[in-house]
C-alpha cells in the first residue's frame, strides 16, 4: 500500500462503522430494487412511479441521528441505482427527483443532514443504466430488456461512449457540487463490463484531480489484491452479504481495507413483505468479526415510498446503539491482533489495549493462552469494573495450559450475553 494510499483511508479503518441507504423508485413497488430485473419491466411500465415518487415523510436528518445513535461514523447513500433514476439534481437528465412531486434535490438534504450530525457522507453511484438509451439491453447479463426481441433492433443504434461520457459527467457533478465526499461506491462490474470498459483511468485521475482524498471502492474492475493494482482498483475490497474467512491480504501479504456490506433483512431495497430481519446481537457480533479481521462493517436501511426507515430496522439499529455506546472502545480504532482467535470469542486490538470479547462462557475460569505475565490490568469495558486475574491452583501446567492468563467471571452467565468486552491492558503491544 502506498503512503497517499495509507493517508486516505487512514479514517475509514478508524471508524469502521457505517450506514448504507438503498432508495429510489423502487420503494413504490416495494418488491426489492431488482424488482425491474427480475420482472423484466420496460421503462415504460416503470413510468408511473416516477410520476408519483413523493417522500412526504422523508427527513434525513432523523435518519442521520438513528445512524449516529447506532455507533455509525459514516453513511453511502444511492445517489442513482440500476433503474437510472437520480435522487440528486443532475443537469445531464431529465430522469431526477426534481421533476418528480418530490421536486427537490434529495441527496443536498442527506448530505446536509448528515454532516450536521458529524457523519462523514459517501455516495453510491451505479454504473449500469437500464433507463438510459446508450446503454446496452438485449445482449447484457442483467438488463430487464434481455432477449426482448421488440427491442433488439434499437441495439445498433447504442452508442456506449455516449453512455460513459454521460456517466463520467454524472460522477462530475457529485463531486463538484456537495461539497467534501468522503466516499465514492462504485456499483457494479461484470463480464466485460469492467475496467476500461468504464473508461475507468481517465474517471478515477477526474475524480482524483476534483476530491484527491476521496475513498473509492473496488468495483470499477481491476485487482486490488495484486502488489501493482491498477489505479481505477480502488482503495478497499467490498465483500457482499459475506465475510471474510480471514482478514484480506494482497499478493505482497499487506493488509488491504475491506468493507463487507450487508442487508438487515433479505434485501436492499425496500420489500413490504420481508419481515426476516437480523438479530442486533447478530449484527454487533457482526461488526466485531469484521475488526477482528481488520475490516469494517457497511450496515444497509431500505427506506419506504414515504421516505421512512423501517420500524424493525431503527430497532435494530436502536440496539446495537445501546451496546456501542459502553463499547465502542473495542471498535473505533481497532484491528486484529496477533493473537489466535480464542475459542470463547474473538480479539480486537488498538496500541496496547486488547479487547477480548467473550461470546461462549464455557465453565470455569476463562483461559487465555499466551498471556501469562502480559497484563497489567483487565476490566469489563461497559462499566469499567476491575476484573480478577488469577492462575487457579491446578492450572499452572504450562504443557497443558499454554502460559495462559485466566479471569474470573460470573460462573452461570456472561454480563452481557451478546458480548462481553474485557478490556486488557498490556505490557507491551501483541
Amino acid at each position: 500500500m502506498t503512503t497517499e494510499h495509507l493517508k486516505r483511508t487512514q479514517w475509514f479503518t478508524h471508524d469502521r462503522f457505517g450506514l448504507f441507504i438503498h432508495w429510489g423508485l423502487y420503494a413504490i413497488p416495494a418488491r426489492g430494487e431488482w424488482v425491474r430485473n427480475n420482472e423484466r419491466t420496460t421503462n415504460e411500465d416503470y413510468e408511473p412511479y416516477f410520476k408519483e415518487f413523493n417522500p412526504v415523510r422523508y427527513n434525513p436528518r432523523a435518519w442521520a441521528r438513528a445512524a449516529k445513535q447506532a455507533g455509525m461514523k459514516y453513511a453511502v447513500m444511492t445517489t442513482k441505482h440500476h433503474d437510472g433514476f437520480c435522487l440528486f439534481d443532475s443537469q445531464l437528465t431529465d430522469y431526477k427527483a426534481t421533476n418528480t412531486p418530490a421536486g427537490r434535490d434529495l441527496i443536498r438534504e442527506y448530505v446536509d443532514a448528515f454532516r450536521a450530525e458529524g457523519l462523514k457522507v459517501g455516495f453510491y453511484y451505479s454504473l449500469i443504466d437500464w433507463h438510459h438509451p446508450d446503454y446496452p439491453a438485449y445482449d447484457d447479463l442483467h438488463h430487464p430488456l434481455r432477449g426482448n426481441e421488440v427491442y433488439k433492433a434499437t441495439e445498433a443504434q447504442k452508442d456506449f461512449d455516449r453512455y460513459t461520457t454521460y456517466m463520467h459527467g454524472q460522477v462530475r457533478e457529485l463531486l463538484t457540487n456537495y461539497g467534501t465526499v468522503d466516499i465514492m461506491w462504485f456499483d457494479f462490474s461484470y463480464e466485460q463490463m469492467t475496467g476500461e470498459k468504464w473508461r475507468a483511468t481517465e474517471l478515477v485521475t477526474m475524480m482524483r484531480s476534483i476530491q484527491p482524498d476521496i475513498v473509492i471502492d473496488n468495483r470499477l474492475g481491476g485487482n486490488l489484491l495484486s502488489a501493482n493494482p491498477e489505479m481505477y482498483a480502488g482503495d478497499f475490497f467490498s465483500p457482499e452479504q459475506i465475510l471474510p474467512a480471514k482478514g484480506i491480504r494482497n499478493e505482497a501479504g499487506e493488509v488491504v481495507p475491506w468493507e463487507a456490506c450487508i442487508t438487515l433483512n433479505d434485501h436492499w431495497g425496500y420489500h413490504a413483505h420481508d419481515h426476516n430481519y437480523k438479530q442486533p446481537c447478530q449484527v454487533i457480533r457482526g461488526l466485531v468479526e469484521c475488526v477482528s479481521k481488520n475490516g469494517n462493517l457497511l450496515l444497509n436501511v431500505g427506506p419506504n415510498a414515504n421516505g421512512e426507515i423501517p420500524q424493525e430496522s431503527l430497532v435494530v439499529l436502536s440496539e446495537v446503539g445501546k451496546w456501542m455506546a459502553h463499547n465502542s472502545d473495542s471498535i473505533y480504532g481497532c484491528a486484529a491482533s496477533s493473537i489466535e482467535k480464542p475459542e470463547w470469542g474473538r480479539y480486537t486490538q488498538c496500541g496496547n489495549k486488547l479487547y477480548a470479547h467473550i461470546l461462549d462462557r464455557g465453565i470455569g475460569p476463562i483461559a487465555l493462552p499466551g498471556l501469562a505475565g502480559r497484563v497489567r490490568k483487565a476490566r469489563i469495558l461497559a462499566d469499567g469494573s476491575e476484573v480478577n486475574i488469577t492462575t487457579p491452583w491446578n492450572g499452572t501446567n504450562q504443557a497443558v495450559f499454554q502460559d495462559c492468563l485466566f479471569i474470573n467471571l460470573p460462573s452461570t452467565q456472561l454480563p452481557d450475553k451478546r458480548d462481553t468486552v474485557i478490556e486488557l491492558v498490556l505490557n507491551e503491544s501483541v
